[in-house]
């Protein structure tokens, strides 16, 4: 019984298709209780023979698939011509009901059969992107693995071949430990999302606490935004590194954030840098910048000003 009872879920949710023997069975208990509805219908209105079928014919075809529907819809159609609840003899005009009967049965059976390959569609759709995004999920992680594995490689090629040169070693080891720790920061956040002062200090760390500057109030990122921003972060830190702020013994960048009627602002502010006097050509970075945030109906605007880098994001924050 109990494992009928599991068969006849999984078939009315859609789950899978039930065995023939359980959907002969439902569509006769829908039957006898059309015909107990019929009987009732009777008492009040003797010439009521089809209608209480329609049901019946409904939820057999729902459930069983279009042939039980059809022996459904035939068997009633048999059952309101043969059983009389009443003293009316069967004429012609029964059989023109018969019939019309049908004919609305078939187009209720058509209608259901079209709407569960439908769904089944569907369900085939979901399926295979849930297995994607599971086979997405095991490359990332691979990459992820093997990026670290990378990383630590060249933290010990570096560290061997500078063993004379205590004073260089110092001034990138730190940096480097601080690259590491900002790609485990966005694998991390890919999953679950993170609070923007994290995000920025883990991009930002490498280069000095000294040389920057974070204003705003604690504001937690969802995981796709959080990514998208440490991309941008990681971009604009790198060209501060070659080219701007941070390439200058007197460097400063000032990131800001606000968030006003659901939108979040945020404002990099690069200072006594090198004077940017020419522009190259779009490259993957600038096209990155441009693009990060059309996601969450964004934008990045970015100018080259005499004081340094300016840069301004905006987009709209979703839902967590």
């Amino acid at each position: 019984m109990a494992k009928w009872i599991d068969d006849f879920r999984a078939g009315w949710r859609g789950d899978s298709q039930p065995s023939m023997l359980l959907a002969v069975v439902f569509a006769v208990l829908c039957l006898v209780l059309a015909t107990a509805a019929r009987f009732g219908l009777a008492q009040i209105r003797p010439d009521v023979f089809f209608t209480p079928y329609f049901p019946a014919v409904f939820f057999a075809t729902a459930f069983g698939g279009f042939r039980i529907g059809i022996a459904t819809a035939l068997a009633s159609g048999l059952l309101g011509v043969v059983l009389n609840f009443s003293s009316s003899t069967v004429d012609p005009a029964r059989f023109a009901l018969l019939m019309i009967f049908w004919v609305v049965c078939g187009i209720a059976i058509w209608g259901v059969e079209h709407y569960r390959s439908m769904v089944a569609q569907q369900r085939e759709v979901s399926r295979r992107l849930l297995e994607e995004e599971q086979y997405r999920k095991i490359v990332v992680d691979e990459l992820q693995h093997r990026l670290k594995n990378k990383s630590s490689t060249i933290h010990a090629v570096l560290h061997q071949a500078l063993q004379d040169r205590p004073d260089v070693w110092q001034r990138i080891d730190h940096r480097i430990r601080a690259l590491s720790a900002t790609d485990d920061l966005i694998a991390r956040v890919d999953g679950y999302g993170c609070d923007i002062k994290d995000l920025l200090r883990s991009e930002l760390g490498p280069y000095g606490h000294v040389r920057f500057n974070l204003n705003g109030e604690q504001l937690f990122l969802p995981a796709k935004l959080a990514v998208s921003l440490a991309l941008i972060f990681h971009e604009l830190a790198t060209n501060a590194g070659k080219y701007g702020a941070f390439s200058s013994p007197r460097g400063l960048l000032q990131v800001s954030w606000t968030v006003d009627d659901g939108r979040l602002n945020v404002i990099w502010d690069e200072t006594e840098g090198p004077v940017v006097e020419a522009i190259g050509e779009a490259g993957f970075g600038t096209k990155l910048l441009k693009s990060a945030l059309r996601p969450f109906d964004g934008k990045t605007e970015i100018s080259y000003l005499k004081t340094g880098v300016h840069c301004t994001m905006q987009c709209k924050l979703p839902s967590c």
